[in-house]
């Protein structure tokens, strides 16, 4: 049975391990196809990123072990996604909004809505009216954005290179 905990900032620690090595095992399949480069600069990306203002975080777990994640922090009013090619409406960008930083599920266990109800109780507890995300536009996971009321506004080149679309939801 799948366990869905609420993480804070303050108890993201402990999990950090667990999720680096759910991080390399999703993200070593295609589109991403990552390696030791990019999961290091995941892990050291972590602490950091559990210290953004409005860090919130929900795993999955079975039987103890991590299967999926969701997390991220909030984006505050008059910003958006570095390096993208154009804004979203006013009424989006002007307001903090929760940007998802990661919504992840190993690929053992996807297709049982584990995805579906971390996305719905990483969101629920949220008092943004809107979210966000940045995906890869050559992932399957587009599909699951634009099928739950995600739509796609902008692209945006990361540091490192790959291009990335800028998706808003609206969740309230």
């Amino acid at each position: 049975m799948v366990l869905y905990t609420i993480i804070t900032a303050t108890s993201a620690a402990r999990l950090f391990t667990a999720l680096v090595d759910l991080y390399a095992v999703v993200y070593a399949e295609l589109p991403y196809e990552e390696g030791p480069q990019e999961v290091a600069r995941f892990r050291e990306s972590l602490p950091d990123e559990a210290a953004r203002p409005g860090f919130s975080m929900i795993v999955a777990e079975d039987d103890g072990l991590l299967v999926g994640a969701a997390y991220g922090w909030t984006m505050p009013a008059g910003t958006w996604w570095s390096r993208s090619d154009q804004d979203p409406p006013s009424e989006i960008r002007d307001v903090d909004k929760f940007a998802v930083l990661e919504w992840m599920v190993h690929p053992d266990r996807r297709k049982s809505g584990i995805g579906t109800e971390l996305m719905h109780q990483l969101l629920s507890q949220r008092t943004e009216r809107y979210a966000t995300l940045a995906a890869n536009p050559t992932s399957n996971a587009r599909r699951i954005y634009q099928r739950t009321g995600w739509w796609q506004v902008a692209t945006s080149t990361l540091p490192w290179g790959p291009l990335w679309t800028c998706w808003p939801g609206l969740y309230r």
